[in-house]
């Protein structure tokens, strides 16, 4: 169903996100981590998308990755002023380094 609404309307960001959930949840790091990077190019600010991609990231072994994901994510977090979003992606952080 969400790849459907992504083909009528490739921008829909909650669709998107749902995809690279769904493909998360099934194991699917490769497919998941494309979706998130789909998401994140055409909405930087959808601060959610870095925190699950860093957890992805962190799933398959992709340590620095999944900082670096945090570091833009906490930036997003900054810019956008999701408090909640920014000290789970902190706390996250820290547990990495």
């Amino acid at each position: 169903m969400l790849t459907e609404i992504l083909t009528q309307n490739p921008g829909d960001a909650f669709a998107r996100y749902g995809l690279a959930m769904e493909h998360a949840n099934q194991g699917q790091t490769d497919a998941s981590l494309a979706e998130f990077d789909r998401l994140l190019s055409t909405h930087p600010d959808y601060t959610a998308g870095y925190f699950m991609a860093a957890q992805t990231l962190v799933k398959a072994g992709r340590t620095d990755a999944a900082k670096a994901r945090l570091e833009q994510g906490i930036a997003s977090a900054q810019r956008t002023g999701n408090q909640h979003a920014l000290g789970e992606m902190e706390g996250l952080l820290a547990e990495l380094e």
